[in-house]
C-alpha cells in the first residue's frame, strides 16, 4: 500500500515526538544535582526560559494552523509542562539574585513579549496572514536558537576538548532535526522545515568536530566558564561542579 504525504508526515512527526520527548528529559541529571546540593548556583535559567517560550510559540502556531497540528501540540504541551517544572525547581533553590533575574526574564519574554505578540496577531491580522506572521516569528526564533551551537563549536576548537559537546546529545539533536524537517516538508510547511535544515547542518558539523577532537590534548583555559548551548535544544555544561551536565531540547 502506497503511503501519501500526510501519512509520511505523521510517521516522521511521531518519531520526532519520541526523540523530542527524550531530549526534553535530558536535563534531569542537572536538576538532580540542584536538588541534591539544594542550590542552583552555577547554573543559569535562560536556556529553560527560552525553551519554554519556544514551546509556547509552537503551540500557538499549531492552534492557529489547526490542520495536521496534533503532533506539534502533543510534544510542545509536554515541553511546556517539563520546562515549567524545571524552572519551578530552579527558582525554589536559586539565590535571591538569581531568582529575581529569572522572574524578570520570564516577565520580559514569556509574559509581556509573548503576550504582546499574541494580542498583535489576534487583533491586527486575520486568516492566512495571521498564520504567516506567527510562522515567520517561529521560524526566525528557531533559526536564532539553532545558530547558538556556533559558540559551542568555537569553544571545542579553542580548548581542543569535546567535554562541552557530548556526542550522544549532538547525534540525537541532529536526528531530531531530520525528523521535523521531513515532517514539515511532507506537509508543505516550510516554517517547520527550513529552520530544521540549519539544525541538521550544525548537528553534522558538531559530530565531525567531535570525531576530530575526541582524542586531542585539551588546552587549559585561564578562566574556565560554564558553556550553554541554545539549540532549541539546550545543553548546560558546568565546569568545576562535579562535572554535572544536562541537556534540554525544545520541540521542533
Amino acid at each position: 500500500m502506497t503511503m501519501n504525504r500526510e501519512s509520511w508526515a505523521f510517521v516522521f512527526g511521531l518519531i520526532g515526538n519520541i526523540i523530542s520527548f527524550m531530549v526534553f528529559l535530558s536535563p534531569i541529571p542537572t536538576f538532580y544535582q540542584i536538588y541534591k546540593k539544594k542550590t542552583s548556583e552555577g547554573y543559569q535559567s535562560l536556556p529553560y526560559v527560552v525553551s519554554l517560550l519556544s514551546a509556547m510559540l509552537w503551540i500557538y502556531y499549531a492552534l492557529i494552523k489547526k490542520e495536521a497540528a496534533l503532533l506539534l501540540i502533543t510534544i510542545n504541551t509536554f515541553g511546556i509542562v517539563v520546562e515549567a517544572s524545571y524552572l519551578a525547581l530552579f527558582l525554589f533553590y536559586a539565590s535571591k539574585k538569581a531568582r529575581l533575574s529569572t522572574v524578570k526574564l520570564l516577565l520580559l519574554l514569556n509574559v509581556f513579549g509573548y503576550g504582546a505578540m499574541l494580542l498583535a496577531t489576534l487583533y491586527l491580522s486575520k486568516g492566512t496572514k495571521r498564520l504567516a506572521i506567527i510562522g515567520w516569528i517561529c521560524l526566525i526564533f528557531n533559526i536564532s536558537v539553532f545558530a547558538a551551537p556556533l559558540f559551542i563549536m568555537k569553544k571545542v576548537i579553542t580548548t581542543r576538548s569535546v567535554e562541552y559537546m557530548p556526542f550522544t546529545l549532538s547525534f540525537f539533536l541532529t536526528i531530531n532535526a531530520v525528523m521535523w524537517f521531513f515532517y514539515g516538508l511532507f506537509l508543505g510547511d516550510y516554517y517547520i522545515a527550513l529552520p530544521n535544515t540549519l539544525g541538521f547542518l550544525f548537528g553534522i558539523v558538531q559530530m565531525v568536530l567531535y570525531l576530530i577532537y575526541r582524542n586531542a590534548t585539551p588546552v587549559a583555559l585561564e578562566n574556565p566558564k560554564k558553556v550553554q548551548e541554545l539549540n532549541g535544544h539546550i545543553v548546560d555544561v558546568v565546569k568545576g561542579q562535579d562535572g554535572a551536565k544536562g541537556g534540554d531540547v525544545g520541540k521542533v
